[in-house]
């Protein structure tokens, strides 16, 4: 009976005693508060990736339309090295960071009309580079010369050529690597594109070589490569 009404004297005292209330609800709301501000920084982290992503779409597009050895006498060549050069000058844009050939994929593609015809469009070449397989989701080189080609985008929202002119159309494809791991990371492909039209007259019949005996490496779709220009320094 003592040890009975010692017990119930020691709870009655116990009973009143909020020291330790602060404690335990923060420990149980501790968690819930980590794992939301996990979330909004992996989202952030995110947002800024994808507008990266865009902004390097953007960048090649326009630097892939001012490209070409400007002549008085004759429309402005395009050369295997030009095209190498867009792809190291994104490399370095994007930073070693993003590892953005490591991790992802470019597509340069020239959308022109079909020669001979008013408005048929096709793709007439297309250079490629990064490690990640993924092949172009608007078109292949040659599309539109055998059949009937929209243009290239989302359908509904395509972009077309005009006689004479080229569009450069470019397209990228990147893992993105979470900045936490699960349950709080967002892993996935970010996807985008972006276009602009030639600005000069361009000589659309090829992609030149500068030196025939010493020809510049060629950024074919079919070849997977993590670094953009070896020879760079």
């Amino acid at each position: 009976m003592l040890m009975l009404r010692s017990i119930r004297n020691r709870l009655r005292r116990l009973a009143p005693d909020n020291t330790g209330l602060a404690a335990t609800e923060f420990a149980l709301v501790a968690p819930v508060l980590l794992g939301l501000g996990l979330m909004g920084l992996e989202l952030a982290n995110r947002a800024i990736v994808q507008m990266q992503i865009n902004q390097l779409a953007v960048h090649i597009a326009d630097n892939a339309s001012r490209i070409g050895e400007q002549s008085q006498l004759e429309n402005r060549q395009i050369f295997e090295g030009d095209i190498q050069d867009l792809f190291y000058g994104a490399e370095i844009q994007a930073g070693s960071r993003l590892d953005l050939y490591g991790r992802g994929r470019i597509i340069i593609s020239s959308l022109e009309v079909v020669p001979g015809t008013e408005d048929e469009q096709y793709i007439h070449w297309q250079r490629c580079m990064g490690a990640k397989d993924h092949v172009s989701t608007y078109g292949i080189e040659g599309d539109g010369l055998d059949s009937a080609f929209p243009g290239m985008g989302p359908p509904g929202e395509e972009v077309i050529a005009f006689a004479n002119e080229a569009v450069m159309f470019v397209e990228i494809a990147y893992d993105y690597d979470p900045l936490i791991g699960n349950p709080y990371g967002i892993p996935g492909e970010i996807r985008t594109t972006a276009s602009f039209t030639v600005r000069d007259d361009r000589d659309l019949t090829q992609i030149y070589q500068r030196d025939a005996d010493d020809p510049e490496s060629v950024a074919h779709c079919g070849t997977f490569g993590t670094t953009a220009y070896s020879a760079a320094p």
